[in-house]
C-alpha cells in the first residue's frame, strides 16, 4: 500500500514563528513533544479520533487542528498496528473535513499539505489469487462454504452456482477441483455472476469477467469439468435486480422442465453493499425492482433475500465481516470501525515485512475501507457491514433456516488455519462458524436452505 503522506500539518501563521517549518508550540492543554508517548496507546487513540470527529461535525476547526496536530506526532504511517490504524482514521477524517468544507482551514490544509490519495493495487489473477492466500480472511469463507455446497449438491448432475463475491471467483477453482474427484464423476457446472457488480472497490481485477471466464472454463476442462460461465451486467446499487430477473425467468424455464438442477447462492462479502435501511435517500435506487412491497416499507437487502428465496435454492452460504458499520452517527460508526478493523492492521504485522508490496497492497485495501466508512454519506458510503446475528435475523425473516456445518467442514477449516499465524482460531455457534483473531470475531459464514 502506498500509505498516506501525512506530515507534521502546517498552522495558520498567527501561531507559527516567522522563519519555523514546525509547530512553535502546542496549543494549550496538549502535550510536548516530549510527553507524547503516553497518547500511544489504542484506547487514547480511539478517544482523540472522536473528539476530531465531533470537532468536525460541529465546524470547530480550532480544536479539531489542535487534536490533529496530536495524532498526526503520534501516528506516524509506518508505525506499530495502533499507529498505522489511527493514521488511516486521521487521514480520513481529514477527507471529511475537506469533502464539507465545514472546517475550511482543515480543507485548505488538507488540499495544501497532504496526499491524501490511497494507491490501490490492480491485481492480475495470479497475484490476487496469491493475495488472498496470506491469511484466513478470505480463506476460512472459501474453505467453510465449499465443504458445504459440496455436500448439498450430492447426486445433482447438473450444479448452477451464482457466484457473489468480493474477491472475483478465487474460491471457485478449488471448489471445481473438489467436484471433480467426486465418485460419481463430475456434473455439468454453470457459474453465474455478476460482472462489474463492483468494479471501485478493492481488491480490483485487471480484466474482464469474460476474460476471467475464459480462464475458469480452460481450468474446469483440464480437471474434466463442463463449466459454463455467464456474467450478467448488475450491479449491488439496485440489489442485484437484473441478475434477479434473469434468475426468475431461468427458474421458470426449469421448473417447467422438470430437469434436476442444483441451485446454489454463494455470497462472499458482497451482500453487505446492497444498500440497506439506513441509506438515505433510498428513492434514488431503482424503485422496486422485485415486486414486492415499496422501499419505503423494506429495504433492498430484504428484497434481494425474499428474490431468493422465490427461486427455491438448493443452498445459500452467506460470509461477510462480523461488525455493525450502518449507524447514521459518525461517531458511533468511527467507534465500531475503529474496534473491529485493528484486527487486519495487527495481523498483517505476522506474516509481511514492513515495505513488501504485499503489505502495501493488504493495507491500502483496509485504508480505503476506513475512508469510505468515515468519509462518505448517502449512496456514497458502500461499506455497510452487518453483524451475523442482524444477517441471521434476515435470512429468517425471508424464509430460509440455517444448516449445519458437518464435522468434515469444520475438520477443513482447521487445518487450513494450521497453515496460518497462531492466533487465527474457529469457534462455534449455534449452526454458524466463526473465524476468530485473538479470540474476536472476524468474520462468519452460514448455510441457508429454504424453510
Amino acid at each position: 500500500m502506498q500509505f498516506p503522506e501525512i506530515t507534521p500539518f502546517s498552522v495558520p501563521t498567527a501561531t507559527m514563528n516567522k522563519d519555523q517549518t514546525h509547530w512553535a508550540r502546542p496549543w494549550h492543554g496538549f502535550p510536548n513533544s516530549r510527553g507524547l508517548g503516553s497518547f500511544g496507546d489504542a484506547n487514547c487513540m480511539e478517544q482523540l479520533l472522536v473528539h476530531c470527529a465531533n470537532a468536525i461535525e460541529s465546524s470547530d476547526a480550532t480544536v479539531a487542528q489542535q487534536i490533529l496536530w496530536v495524532l498526526n506526532n503520534t501516528a506516524p504511517p509506518d508505525g506499530d498496528s495502533n499507529q498505522r490504524l489511527t493514521c488511516a482514521f486521521l487521514r480520513a477524517l481529514v477527507v471529511r473535513a475537506a469533502k464539507s468544507g465545514t472546517c475550511k482551514m482543515l480543507a485548505a490544509m488538507a488540499n495544501t499539505h497532504c496526499n491524501l490519495s490511497i494507491d490501490i493495487h490492480t491485481f492480475s489473477v495470479i497475484e490476487l489469487a496469491s493475495f488472498v492466500d496470506l491469511t484466513p480472511w478470505y480463506r476460512f469463507g472459501f474453505t467453510a462454504a465449499n465443504a458445504a455446497i459440496l455436500e448439498a449438491v450430492e447426486g445433482y448432475s447438473v450444479i448452477h452456482i451464482v457466484d457473489l463475491s468480493l474477491t472475483h471467483c478465487m474460491q471457485i477453482p478449488t471448489l471445481i477441483d473438489a467436484i471433480a474427484n467426486r465418485l460419481k464423476g463430475p456434473p455439468l457446472v454453470k457459474l453465474t455472476v455478476a460482472g462489474g457488480g463492483t468494479e471501485h472497490v478493492p481488491p480490483m481485477l485487471d480484466l474482464s469477467y469474460q476474460e476471467l471466464g475464459s480462464k475458469l472454463v480452460n481450468f474446469a476442462r483440464s480437471r474434466n469439468v463442463v463449466l459454463e460461465f455467464r456474467a450478467i451486467a448488475s450491479s449491488y446499487t439496485d440489489g442485484f435486480s437484473s441478475l434477479i430477473e434473469q434468475l426468475q425467468v431461468q427458474h421458470l424455464v426449469y421448473a417447467e422442465s422438470g430437469a434436476g438442477e442444483a441451485l446454489v447462492i454463494n455470497c462472499h462479502m458482497m451482500l453487505h453493499y446492497i444498500p440497506e435501511e439506513t441509506v438515505s435517500p433510498l428513492s434514488n435506487v431503482n424503485s422496486n425492482p422485485y415486486s414486492f412491497e415499496s422501499l419505503s416499507t423494506q429495504s433492498l437487502r430484504t428484497m434481494f433475500l425474499k428474490a431468493l428465496r422465490v427461486l427455491d435454492p438448493t443452498i445459500v452460504v452467506l460470509v461477510d465481516e462480523d461488525a455493525d458499520l450502518t449507524s447514521n452517527n459518525l461517531v458511533c460508526r468511527l467507534r465500531s470501525a475503529f474496534n473491529y478493523l485493528w484486527i487486519p492492521y495487527d495481523t498483517v504485522d505476522t506474516f509481511l515485512p514492513q515495505g513488501s508490496k504485499q503489505r502495501q497492497w493488504f493495507e491500502a485495501d483496509i485504508c480505503w475501507k476506513i475512508e469510505n466508512v468515515i468519509a462518505h454519506e448517502g449512496l456514497q458510503r458502500v461499506e455497510r457491514l452487518e453483524p451475523k446475528s442482524r444477517w441471521a435475523q434476515r435470512m429468517r425473516n425471508a424464509g430460509f433456516r440455517g444448516v449445519y456445518f458437518g464435522q468434515e467442514a469444520i475438520s477443513e477449516v482447521k487445518t487450513m488455519l494450521d497453515e496460518h499465524a497462531a492466533g487465527w482460531g474457529l469457534k462455534k455457534e449455534e449452526d454458524h462458524l466463526l473465524l476468530t483473531w485473538k479470540g474476536h470475531n472476524v468474520v462468519f459464514a452460514t448455510a441457508w436452505v429454504p424453510a
